[in-house]
């Protein structure tokens, strides 16, 4: 007999549908057969298939078992093809009827029948509300993938209840979705003493999902500044945290649905393809994919090699990056905002108010030769953060989150009505922007005296919009525009 039941794979963060075949027929020796391009978990699902159908009390085939997974130029990985192929060898040699296959199944069996959780659930969720079918996933699972607007999801505990949910027997076990919270545990911005300039940086450039580099000694607030960066974010909305989850879980990490926009700090020792992707096989996302629609912090950035710097150039720009293997090509996304921190250089005090510079000049041209200048030009703000004094120190706490956050959300209101984020506002949307005289002149200045390329030039303007979008104002002031031209500081 024959039988067809629905699965499915991941291809980058996309999920594609996989048909699972699977024959029964008769032969004097049991073989138990996958073909279809499976790696070598896939191949070992016969062992697991087999073990959790005798300890389910199901009949062990002794015939010619094959399974073929369509379409067999895709390559199968990992253990998800457990649950599918088990309904389909019972519907196959007739332990069950075929009404079992008319559901979207994925999961990973143990020997003793139960179903455990594999990364795609919330893929397998979404394929099969287009399908118009049920889903059947591990519990677990399917606490997340329930999160899947008009979807059909059902938990299996184990192999027998899997059997009665696909039979229209049993609800499957009972679980919720899992709930969304609003905030994670992110620092606030008022355990950030002093630091003034440095605050109102971390505000403008959250206003606008500005790029953003801070240079300063060892200890000034840098990492903690950058901690901070989340809680002054717009929550994500549910469409955009189940675009997250999705690259999450194709990364094989769990979010649990936060609406917080992600935060990811990979250690500067990370190789190219755990910052931009890849790998053997199927390449996964990397750092700049889990960080989509949030923050990719790198701190130490002098200590990050410029080969890995310069892959980072592609995906700032674009939003995507796009990794091609022989057979395939994968895109992930990677809308991501990129803060960055660094010491002036290699000993981290130069013009430092308490601690002489002990490096020579040889040594700092060397250090900030790491850093191109195609890569710095894509930092939309650079400021220094400058060691505290006893004062600030031990002062009373500025401003929170939340209060700050209040004129984020009014000047990201106002980018909303314009219909982009100012930090993706095109050439042609800033020419049409309205500035004053002064505003003018001195943009015009400015070429000059700081040596402003193009797309520097444009990345002025878009920080002087957006400090404009804070103050409520329609134009362009000189003020604006001299307040962004002072986030242009040279390492």
């Amino acid at each position: 007999m024959f039988a067809s039941i629905a699965s499915t794979a991941l291809v980058g963060v996309d999920t594609r549908p996989v048909q699972v075949e699977v024959h029964a027929g008769q032969s004097r020796r049991a073989s138990f057969s996958i073909v279809g391009l499976p790696d070598t978990a896939v191949r070992e699902a016969r062992e697991r298939v087999l073990s959790a159908l005798a300890s389910s009390r199901f009949h062990v085939p002794a015939g010619r078992i094959t399974v073929n997974l369509s379409p067999a130029d895709l390559p199968k990985a990992g253990s998800a093809y457990d649950l599918p192929i088990a309904l389909g060898t019972l519907v196959a040699t007739g332990q069950v009827k075929p009404e079992a296959t008319r559901v979207v199944a994925l999961g990973e069996l143990a020997l003793n029948g139960d179903v455990r959780s594999v990364r795609g659930g919330l893929g397998a969720a979404l394929v099969a509300r287009g399908m118009a079918r049920p889903c059947i996933l591990a519990p677990d699972a399917a606490g997340e993938a329930r999160r899947v607007p008009d979807s059909d999801v059902r938990g299996a505990a184990n192999l027998v209840e899997a059997v009665g949910v696909a039979l229209g027997r049993s609800p499957g076990t009972a679980v919720e979705p899992k709930p969304a919270p609003l905030v994670d545990r992110i620092p606030d911005l008022a355990d950030v003493r002093g630091q003034l300039v440095a605050r109102r940086a971390l505000e403008v450039a959250a206003a606008g999902g500005h790029h953003l580099l801070m240079s300063g000694p060892p200890g000034a607030g840098k990492t903690m500044l950058a901690a901070t960066l989340p809680s002054l974010l717009p929550p994500l909305t549910e469409e955009e945290a189940l675009e997250v989850s999705l690259v999450w879980g194709a990364a094989g990490l769990a979010r649990a649905g936060s609406l917080t926009p992600p935060f990811r700090s990979p250690h500067h020792t990370a190789t190219v393809a755990a910052m931009v992707g890849g790998g053997s096989g199927m390449p996964g996302p990397g750092e700049v994919s889990t960080a989509h629609r949030g923050v990719l912090f790198l701190d130490e950035l002098g200590e990050v090699p410029g080969r890995l710097l310069d892959a980072l150039r592609q995906p700032i720009e674009d939003g995507h990056v796009t990794i091609a293997r022989r057979g395939h090509t994968v895109r992930f996304p990677s809308a991501f905002q990129l803060v960055a921190a660094t010491n002036p250089c290699p000993c981290g005090f130069e013009n430092d108010r308490l601690v002489g510079c002990r490096c020579t000049e040889t040594a700092k041209e060397r250090y900030r030769s790491r850093f191109s200048g195609p890569f710095l030009d894509r930092f939309d703000m650079r400021v220094r953060v400058e060691r505290l004094d006893l004062e600030a120190m031990t002062g009373p706490p500025g401003e929170t989150s939340i209060e700050v956050k209040r004129r984020v959300l009014a000047a990201r209101a106002r980018q909303e009505e314009r219909g982009t984020l100012n930090r993706l506002l095109q050439r042609r949307h800033l020419d049409e922007q309205t500035y004053t005289a002064g505003a003018t002149r001195l943009l015009a200045s400015a070429v000059d005296r700081f040596q402003l390329t193009a797309r520097g030039w444009d990345r002025v303007r878009r920080v002087a919009r957006t400090v404009s979008d804070l103050a409520g104002c329609d134009e362009v002031d000189e003020s604006a525009v001299a307040e962004a031209l002072g986030y242009r500081k040279s390492l």
